[in-house]
Parts: C-alpha cells; sequence; structure tokens
C-alpha cells in the first residue's frame, strides 16, 4: 500500500502539472512541476505500478526496489532535486529490467521478451533524460515502455486463443520495427517505422485478443473485453496520427493528438479495464463489478473525443475543456475504484433471490 501511495501522489501530481500547461488554475506546487507533467506520469504512477506488479508476481524482496526506488524519485522531483529524481527513475527501471530478465529465465517466450523490452525501453528513456535529453526527444522510449508491457501481457494471455504461427512471427516483426523506430527515433523515417508499428499493433491485438468473444458475455468480463477493444481503437488513432505528421514536435496539435491517444485513450482504457483484477491481486482488497465502472471509461472517450476535436480544429478552448475532463475522468475512475473497495460484493438482485 504505500509503494502504490506513492504512485498515485505522482498521479496527482502529474495532472496537475498537465492542468496547469493548460492553463488551469492549479497550486503552486503543481506549477512548480509543470514541465514534469510526462515524467511523473510514465515514471512515477506507471512506473511503480508496473514494477510493483512484477514484484508481487515475482515474490522476490528485491523486486520492490524497483517501485521503491521510482515512487522515491517522484518525492525527489517535487522536492526539486529533478537530476537525483531522474537517476532514481533509471533505478526504478533497472529493477524491473532485472525482474523481467529473471522471468524470462524462467519461461523463455515471446511475451516474457516482450515485457523485457518494455523495461529495457523505460530505462533507456529514463537514462537519456537524466543525461539531459529534453521530454519531447525520449517520450518514443516511455510511449514504448507501456505499449510494449501492455502488449506483452496480453499476448501472455492470448494462450486461451492462440495465435497461429504466422501471427505469432508477425507480432515478433512488429517488435522489430518498434525498436528500429526507436533507435532512428530522432529521424523522420525512424517516427514513421515507429508510428506504423503502432498502428501495425493495434490491428494485431484487434484481431488476435480473445476480447472480441468474451465482450458478447456480461458483467467484469465484459467490461474488460470493451475497456480492451476501446484502447486498441485509440492505439490506432495515436499511431495514424503521428504516421500523418511524421514527427514528434512539442507544441504542434498532433503531438497532442498522438500522444494523449495513446497514453490516455489506450493506457488509461487497459488500467480500468484491469484494476478490478491487478488491485486485488497486489492489496489482496476485493474490487467487486459495479455497472457504474462504465461512467469513467465513457467520461475518458468522450473528454479524448473533445480534447482531439480541439487539436484538429485549432480551437485551443476545446483542447484546453478536454484536458480538464481528462483529470476529471482519472477522478471518477479512482472514486469508483474506492467505493466499490468499501461497499463490497453488490447485493444480489432480487431475481436472483427469486431463483434461490
Amino acid at each position: 500500500m504505500p509503494l502504490l501511495i506513492l504512485g498515485f501522489v505522482a498521479l496527482f501530481a502529474g495532472a496537475a502539472a498537465g492542468l496547469v500547461r493548460m492553463a488551469w488554475p492549479m497550486p503552486a506546487l503543481a506549477e512548480s512541476v509543470a514541465s514534469l507533467h510526462g515524467p511523473l506520469m510514465v515514471c512515477g504512477f506507471f512506473g511503480v505500478v508496473i514494477a510493483l506488479e512484477r514484484a508481487v508476481a515475482l515474490s522476490r524482496l528485491w523486486a520492490y526496489l524497483g517501485p521503491l526506488a521510482a515512487g522515491l524519485g517522484t518525492l525527489l522531483a517535487l522536492a526539486g532535486a529533478l537530476q537525483w529524481a531522474a537517476w532514481f527513475y533509471v533505478l526504478g527501471g533497472l529493477v524491473l529490467l532485472g525482474a523481467s530478465l529473471d522471468v524470462f529465465r524462467r519461461q523463455s517466450a515471446l511475451f516474457t521478451l516482450t515485457l523485457v523490452l518494455g523495461a529495457l525501453t523505460w530505462t533507456v528513456g529514463s537514462v537519456l533524460w537524466a543525461v539531459g535529453m529534453a521530454v519531447h526527444q525520449v517520450v518514443p522510449w516511455w510511449i514504448a515502455f507501456l505499449v510494449l508491457t501492455i502488449a506483452g501481457e496480453r499476448l501472455e494471455l492470448s494462450r486461451f486463443m492462440p495465435p497461429s504461427a504466422v501471427a505469432t512471427r508477425v507480432f515478433a516483426g512488429i517488435l522489430g520495427a518498434i525498436v528500429l523506430g526507436l533507435l532512428a527515433a530522432q529521424t523522420s523515417w525512424g517516427i514513421t517505422v515507429l508510428a506504423a508499428a503502432l498502428l501495425g499493433l493495434s490491428i494485431w491485438l484487434v484481431k488476435q485478443d480473445i476480447a472480441r468473444r468474451t465482450v458478447r458475455t456480461k458483467g467484469l468480463t465484459r467490461f474488460v473485453a470493451v475497456c480492451l477493444l476501446s484502447g486498441y481503437l485509440w492505439l490506432a488513432v495515436g499511431g495514424a496520427v503521428l504516421l500523418s505528421a511524421g514527427s514528434l514536435i512539442p507544441g504542434t496539435a498532433a503531438y497532442d493528438a498522438a500522444l494523449h491517444a495513446i497514453m490516455l485513450g489506450f493506457v488509461f482504457a487497459m488500467v480500468f479495464g484491469h484494476a478490478p483484477i491487478i488491485f486485488p491481486a497486489v492489496l489482496r482488497v476485493p474490487v467487486p463489478y459495479h455497472a457504474w465502472f462504465y461512467g469513467p471509461l465513457a467520461l475518458l472517450h468522450v473528454s479524448l473525443l473533445v480534447r482531439l476535436a480541439g487539436d484538429a480544429s485549432g480551437q485551443f478552448a476545446l483542447t484546453r475543456l478536454g484536458g480538464a475532463l481528462n483529470a476529471l475522468a482519472l477522478i471518477a475512475f479512482i472514486l469508483s475504484t474506492v467505493t466499490a473497495v468499501l461497499l463490497g460484493n453488490p447485493a444480489p438482485s432480487r431475481a436472483a433471490n427469486l431463483k434461490r
């Protein structure tokens, strides 16, 4: 719980920093870290959550140094010790990489290799940032960290509907294209390759993921499937925008649209869907499913539509409104999850009682 709290400190600070960048009034602390919106969200929040999940799965005490280092990096960043914060994020990435390699050693498979690559991209991106590269220059590495981690976990679950040999080779080719795009990310063709790979991955996930079948079920299973499929759509949108732009130039509409389609639409849709599964595994706290979980998910998608409409039309007021709604969607998600925990199991319906 203390480690997860450190992650949520980064989430709140990072979201507030993002609102400052969109001219929304925020507390002085948020204003002081406005330039750290990306590092706080990626390294501070997702770094902690992903490293914590890996540590719990591995059941090794040393693996908990990963989320601890990333959490301390956030505290250092908020205290103004930016250089120290960057290297603590690097340490968190290195521990996650070590944990991922340990998993790969135990089970050599394409999905564990994908998880290793995900941890490696977080580490490399954090090192580049620590040695002085600008955030927008390391963003491709951090995008890959989240995308590859999610893709690896979904590939693991594909054992219930195993991809064909051809589909497996296609996935491996997409991984290779992502790596090539990252290595050449400072060139226009490198970004083009990366964007095409992300677009291709979204198509692969839609075609191969079991969510295409489970979306026809009910309850939590359907909710997770809706989250997954809608997230894949946002990954496709982000990849398409990036492919059309051919570059990641900060301050441009394409930069804002591509990053938030992927980092919010894709990544947070995955978070919303997996929270009722991951939180019980990590915290040993049940998160019963409730139909109201669809509310924050719908708000997330609507907020992104508003934001991207502002980007496309050049109306900053719309983009700004979308940003505020983005933050509101995250708050709604947290409140709905906490409420579900506090209420416990949903009361059985009258129909269910009559059947008994």
